[in-house]
């Protein structure tokens, strides 16, 4: 890949889990009423048809690891899963009381935080209590994240028995220089063995989270955790870029300096190699830092054009509604995102006064679903088409701004649309930055994103 469409294209950009990202959110406007309003016509319109998703974030880790960008609580005190997992149930009852159907449920996602942290006891304990007021769908897709060196056969087993098939375990990587500076003291052995548990108890689905852009990361490094990660021969795998957001408050990124980091060129070609690697070993390229195997439902999915993304990542299968329970959680109704409070004090008090514990949150206007819908092909397509239906008043300055995506060989402009070129999947975020108008409008004056490259 050139050098210069790296120094051109490498800029601070949104990874698009939301259109608007939340930086943008209309947070003057939205209160919960409105949120309520919105998630209630979703529901009533999708949950017979297509069903519903849950995330249910659970924030508490043992320790701290430096890369890690995610809201938590570092705690060794596990006298608080009980309380917690109560809250989680109060939330979601309220939920249920507004409901005028019992909710299905397609998809469930147990994030963290460290999931696993919890025992297996408890973790059954909420879902149990989830679905004394919900029924699975028939076509159901439970997951969950597993730490390596926490994951007992036992919580395997137990979540098995609950419905889940699909376990995605963070490697990050296998260096023990890295390991040390991220703060992530795991082995190869542990890896392997949960691994093993997970395929011989009869999950059909089992992920591997793999970080390129570490500190002190270098391409032997890389090539040997993906040697070693083939040998384990997971389902599918995450290949992320490492998000270096250190002014993010509470952030854990911490312990190393940014010269210890790899840098534009440099870091690029640790994804490329990477990748390669990845194609030679029958992994296919999915969305963005994702790979499949053939036989793994992301890979159909991603096939047969039916490939989503939303707060849980990529998924499978979509549904309308996304209700995320838990401190800091993000709900998606389609028609509007709620951020759940961020503290879990502050979490804990709201649902005290019997309110669901949303804090912020945006509704979105007819042009921003209809940008919404481009940007979500692109992601996870490598394309979109524009019609009388997601046609929006915007559009040429759009397309003005796209000529020069095209110009560098980063995308094909068509009549109706336009499709990514095999070197434009790498700046999947910079193609649709040229969509979004919030940001066009009112660029950050401060870094507010990760590097796109």
């Amino acid at each position: 890949m050139s050098i210069s469409l790296i120094q051109k294209y490498n800029v601070p950009g949104p990874r698009y889990t939301s259109y608007p990202t939340v930086p943008y959110w209309d947070l003057d406007t939205f209160d919960a009423s409105k949120w309520k309003q919105t998630y209630l016509q979703s529901f009533n319109e999708s949950n017979t048809s297509e069903s519903i998703s849950l995330y249910i974030h659970l924030p508490f880790c043992e320790s701290l690891c430096t890369f890690c960008g995610c809201h938590k609580r570092i705690t060794k005190r596990h006298e608080v899963e009980s309380p917690y997992i109560t809250a989680v149930l109060k939330e979601w009852d309220l939920y249920c009381q507004t409901f005028s159907e019992q909710p299905i449920i397609k998809e469930l996602h147990l994030g963290g935080g460290t999931p696993t942290f919890f025992s297996p006891e408890n973790l059954k304990t909420l879902i149990n209590g989830i679905f004394s007021k919900a029924e699975r769908a028939k076509d159901h897709e439970f997951s969950f994240e597993g730490h390596p060196n926490n994951t007992s056969r036992e919580h395997l087993q137990t979540l098995f028995e609950l419905g889940f098939r699909r376990v995605s375990y963070g490697v990050q990587d296998y260096s023990p220089i890295v390991q040390k500076a991220i703060h992530r003291d795991q082995s190869f052995h542990n890896v392997a063995k949960v691994t093993f548990w997970a395929k011989e108890i009869g999950y059909t689905s089992i992920s591997h989270d793999l970080i390129y852009g570490l500190p002190f990361q270098t391409l032997k490094d890389v090539i040997d955790t993906i040697e070693k990660t083939k040998s384990l021969s997971p389902d599918r795998l995450a290949f992320y870029s490492y998000a270096h957001v250190p002014w993010i408050k509470g952030n854990g990124q911490r312990g190393f300096k940014d010269e210890d980091l790899p840098k534009d060129d440099t870091k690029r070609l640790l994804y490329e190699i990477g990748k390669q690697l990845l194609e030679k070993k029958g992994y296919h390229e999915i969305g963005m830092d994702h790979f499949a195997l053939t036989t793994d439902s992301m890979y159909q999915a991603f096939q047969d054009k039916k490939l989503h993304r939303n707060f849980m990542g990529y998924t499978s299968s979509k549904t309308q509604l996304m209700i995320g329970l838990g401190a800091s959680s993000i709900s998606d109704s389609w028609y509007g995102f709620a951020q759940n409070e961020k503290s879990i004090e502050d979490y804990y008090a709201l649902l005290d006064k019997n309110e669901i514990p949303v804090f912020k949150g945006h509704i979105l206007s007819s042009e921003d679903v209809i940008i919404r819908k481009h940007i979500l092909n692109i992601m996870c397509h490598f394309e979109t088409s524009w019609n009388n239906e997601l046609q929006f008043e915007a559009l040429p300055e759009v397309l003005n701004r796209l000529q020069e995506l095209a110009a560098d060989g980063l995308l094909v402009l068509l009549p109706n649309g336009l499709q990514l070129t095999e070197t434009g999947k790498a700046f999947v975020r910079n193609v649709c930055m040229a969509f979004d108008l919030h940001l066009q409008k009112h660029a950050p004056q401060t870094q507010l994103f990760s590097m796109t490259v």
